[in-house]
């Protein structure tokens, strides 16, 4: 009689072990359940991760379109052709894979100062009836550095520089402009530098740091600003891009000194400010940035308008980004490319030139090249 009390007491003592595990089990079940439920609820014993800055999605092979190019500085497509201008001289021709580099001869010899060269060239609507177009470049003359827009010709197995229609603009030992861009007011919009002197910025007698605004023949705009100027806007250190948003407003990009590289959007007559104030400082009469990089640096250089956004070449910066007019959000999209020079928008996607020969980067094998990148 014993032995079965015990024996039933042992059986009482297991299943009050077996139920009290269940209840743990189905407890526990349900609040997984109730986790499953709240996917996005962090947490709270974690901050949520914060993804690391300046952070590019890239692409494992971006579509080799040119390469071995030489110092590229512009991009230009015409046609289905597309020309790159190369500090060195030179004008490259690529198409359906094949590459042509056509030597310049022009009036003077080329500046080798960091940062000149041949620079800017665009591409008036008539060219396949004139074989003309604008080239912007820097030469030296007296121990002098200048700039000068001309008219170029294409020949059979060269270009020859055949009219200058703006000289003398000052240059030095560094920031000497150079992008040139025709705007959708049929007008030649030109860039140039402080010329390593930063009170000509702010000197309306001087052509350095300034964006010019010409007619395609060379004379002066008759709404110019200033009378008898080019000068379209003034106080600018290094500006290297200009591209217009779908409601034709221009901005540009421009290099700071110890970083603050800015992006501007440009009313005509205006100032802004180098050498007096830079990022986030005020000036009477003078305008402050649509924004900056701050402490970081980007060193932009062309730039180009798609879909609502703005795309950026990074020197220093080494990338290419995405800035939202409407947000003021500046994004880096691609990197691993090294140095970038210019970008062009398309329907295809993003064309970019590579900047790594410019004796500042670290080439690769068959460096420089033009690249084609999707939209992200």
């Amino acid at each position: 009689m014993l032995n079965i009390v015990h024996n039933l007491e042992g059986i009482c003592i297991r299943i009050l072990l077996l139920s009290i595990s269940l209840l743990v089990i189905f407890t526990g079940c349900a609040k997984d359940e109730e986790k499953s439920q709240k996917p996005n609820e962090p947490d709270s014993a974690e901050e949520p991760e914060t993804p690391e800055p300046e952070e590019a999605t890239n692409i494992d092979k971006p579509q080799i379109v040119g390469e071995n190019l030489q110092t590229p500085w512009e991009i230009v497509l015409y046609n289905d052709v597309f020309y790159i201008s190369e500090r060195t001289g030179a004008i490259v021709t690529i198409k359906d894979g094949n590459q042509i580099r056509k030597n310049v001869q022009l009036s003077k010899d080329l500046a080798d100062q960091p940062e000149a060269g041949l620079l800017g060239i665009a591409f008036p609507e008539n060219f396949t009836d004139t074989n003309t177009v604008y080239a912007y470049y820097s030469y030296q003359e007296n121990n002098d550095v200048y700039q000068r827009v001309v008219t170029i010709e294409e020949k059979n197995d060269h270009w020859k520089e055949t009219d200058v229609l703006i000289d003398q603009i000052p240059g030095g030992q560094f920031h000497q402009g150079g992008r040139i861009e025709i705007g959708p007011d049929h007008k030649l919009y030109i860039t140039t530098g402080d010329a390593t002197a930063p009170e000509l910025a702010q000197n309306l007698e001087s052509l350095a740091g300034k964006v010019l605004r010409m007619n395609l023949d060379g004379s002066i705009p008759s709404d110019n600003p200033f009378d008898n100027s080019y000068i379209y806007t003034y106080g600018h250190r290094n500006p290297q891009g200009l591209a217009w948003d779908h409601a034709g407003n221009l901005y540009a990009t421009e290099h700071g000194s110890d970083a603050y590289d800015e992006i501007n959007r440009l009313e005509k007559g205006r100032n802004y400010g180098w050498p007096v104030i830079r990022g986030d400082k005020a000036g009477d009469e003078m305008e402050t940035p649509v924004t900056h990089s701050g402490e970081d640096t980007w060193a932009p250089s062309g730039m180009t308008f798609f879909n609502g956004n703005f795309y950026f070449a990074s020197l220093k910066g080494e990338g290419l980004r995405r800035f939202n007019p409407e947000s003021e959000k500046i994004e880096l999209i691609y990197s691993d490319f090294g140095r970038i020079r210019d970008v062009l928008a398309t329907e295809k996607g993003l064309y970019i030139i590579t900047n790594n020969t410019d004796g500042r980067g670290s080439p690769a094998d068959n460096d420089d090249r033009l690249l084609l990148l999707p939209y992200l």
